[in-house]
């Protein structure tokens, strides 16, 4: 039996800096948490001219979560004062717990802006429970040759990043178990996934679009499943070609306090954080 969709939440313009906009499905006015997940955002394609001057978003703090980002064209370049610096490139993916405090910055990296060309990403926030909250920050790279394939025929590329899925296991892991897959269903071809009752189940249609248990899916658009429902068939139909990011994971039963940028279980712990950043507890880090 089909799974219920409790939502089809659209992406809406959100500036975060005074150049960059990103398309966010989650939270919105309409649905505010899916805990683990916190926040979806699309950094929508963007063209750089070969030659293109620095554009970053510079030194922020982070606390109580693990920012992910999907890089889905280009090439990124992030840096921590945990000591790491990476660049991520096109269908690679990285992981960052930020833990009791971090300050990182993330942007373009010099390579991809010498040669220009498209720079299109996926950043979401995941929750971790309350006793990590507090744990030292770190790190992980995940390249998309070590992600196990799911799908790869009739029009469909699917691959898992992290999690189980039918008997594999992807190599991005959390502090919560998350499953994450991710790929490309050309027009008119179709799969089907199995949820797991209980869990928070998502889609998001990066582009495209798709049929979901019926219901048409556009790009920019995230369909949240009811986790309570016990059915578990997803069925999806692409009627153009369409790239997708599937998601599962149980859910943190926990208070949520989010502000800014910090993910907390409640409001003091949302304050301690700012004056923390403020005192300068979270270190330092260049541009």
């Amino acid at each position: 039996m089909e799974k219920k969709i409790l939502h089809v939440l659209e992406g809406r313009e959100k500036k975060i800096t005074e150049t960059e906009t990103v398309r966010q499905s989650l939270p919105t006015a309409q649905f505010r948490f899916a805990n683990p997940f916190i926040v979806v955002h699309h950094m929508p394609p963007k063209f750089y001219p070969a030659g293109s001057p620095e554009e970053r978003l510079h030194p922020h703090p982070h606390r109580g979560f693990a920012p992910v980002t999907f890089m889905l064209q280009g090439q990124g370049y992030h840096r921590d004062n945990a000591g790491n610096a990476m660049a991520v490139s096109a269908g690679d993916v990285q992981w960052m717990f930020a833990g009791k405090g971090i300050l990182h910055s993330e942007g373009p990296s010099p390579e991809f802006l010498a040669e220009g060309g498209n720079y299109e990403l996926l950043q979401l926030w995941f929750n971790v429970p309350a006793a990590r909250k507090f744990g030292d920050p770190y790190y992980q790279y995940i390249t998309g040759d070590r992600m196990p394939v799911i799908a790869d025929e009739n029009g469909v590329h699917l691959t898992l990043i992290g999690g189980d899925y039918e008997g594999q296991t992807g190599p991005l892991t959390n502090f919560t178990p998350i499953t994450a897959i991710w790929g490309t269903i050309h027009a008119d071809k179709e799969f089907s996934f199995k949820a797991t009752p209980g869990n928070w189940t998502l889609l998001y249609a990066i582009d495209g679009n798709l049929l979901v248990n019926g219901t048409s899916v556009d790009g920019y658009h995230l369909v949240v499943f009811d986790k309570d429902d016990p059915n578990t068939d997803i069925h999806v139909q692409a009627t153009e070609i369409t790239r997708i990011l599937y998601l599962s994971a149980t859910p943190i039963d926990e208070p949520i306090a989010a502000k800014d940028n910090f993910v907390m279980n409640t409001a003091a712990e949302i304050e301690q954080a700012f004056a923390d950043y403020k005192t300068g507890l979270f270190g330092t880090l260049e541009k």
